[in-house]
């Protein structure tokens, strides 16, 4: 009988075209019945020094989306681009993927290394070990329920696999705090004042749609926590930011996020992807007019 393929072997046979993929991913060690799936694109010309930009998808579980909406500045920047993608049959929910699978069914948090957010440092891992990429660090960009997924992640898990994160438009956020309990703060899951400290000091960019000021988007998280950080997503964003500088500041030690506005530009995932690719690749944002020419299409 053929033994079964390893994650790292698998991406390795399954990304060495050009082009779309689709490649199953099973993490053997926590969640084996728990599969989900890598939405890539390799651009023509990509070599394995070339940079890796995984995106996390929002709401809608459209990683095949997302992925696509990276693809015309995967061409332009020649890097290669990962969407993690979590079914809603598979993983249910806000808990299994927004909130990232922190407590068990009996309500007890598990170890920190079974959340789901630890599961895009393990992709990477095998995205390395395949040979697909040598590069010793990736982008990592979410959007909507994807920023909220990102932003978790490093409020939790280690930040050594990546060189640059970005959350954009998340609905609400894990304040860096222990004043409350998760997911509206950081206490009662094990997480520790070195988790928060790295947090505050990793330069993060908080990507804000200064239109994204809906207040009845029925995707907008609309509990008590969540009405307490604003009234929709733009107010939001700047209450996790100034949360995150007030916490700095009291605690004496570095704050190293940014808050950057795209102006014009409300809940829309295709245009938040382009706007942190050229600040990424190019040091700037597009410009108004072109904002304002890609502008419409709202995803969450």
């Amino acid at each position: 009988m053929k033994p079964e393929l390893s994650n790292a072997d698998r991406i390795a046979q399954e990304l060495g075209h050009a082009g779309r993929n689709a490649i199953a991913y099973i993490d053997d060690d926590r969640n084996a019945d728990r599969p989900f799936t890598l939405q890539t694109y390799r651009p023509y010309g990509y070599t394995a020094d070339r940079p890796v930009v995984i995106v996390q998808h929002g709401v809608l579980r459209n990683g095949d989306d997302y992925r696509d909406f990276w693809i015309p500045a995967a061409d332009r920047h020649n890097v290669l681009i990962v969407a993690p993608t979590f079914s809603n049959e598979i993983w249910p929910g806000v808990e299994s993927y927004n909130n990232g699978r922190v407590f068990s069914p009996g309500g007890n948090p598990r170890h920190v290394d079974g959340w789901t957010y630890a599961l895009v440092g393990r992709v990477f891992a095998d995205l390395r070990a395949s040979g697909v990429t040598d590069v010793e660090q990736a982008y990592l960009f979410g959007h909507s329920a994807g920023g909220q997924f990102v932003h978790r992640l490093m409020s939790s898990q280690a930040h050594t696999p990546f060189c640059a994160v970005t959350a954009g438009n998340p609905g609400w956020y894990t304040l860096p705090t222990f004043e409350h309990r998760f997911p509206e703060g950081m206490d009662g899951v094990g997480l520790t004042e070195d988790h928060l400290v790295r947090l505050l000091a990793y330069p993060m960019t908080i990507l804000a749609g200064d239109q994204d000021i809906s207040t009845n988007d029925p995707n907008l998280p609309s509990e008590p926590a969540a009405l307490r950080q604003g009234s929709h997503r733009f107010a939001r964003a700047h209450h996790y930011f100034e949360a995150g500088k007030r916490e700095a500041e009291r605690r004496g030690v570095p704050f190293g996020w940014t808050l950057q506005v795209v102006p014009g530009i409300g809940h829309d995932g295709r245009v938040m992807s382009a706007a942190c690719a050229s600040l990424w690749f190019e040091g700037k944002l597009p410009s108004n007019e072109e904002l304002a020419k890609m502008a419409g299409q709202q995803v969450a």
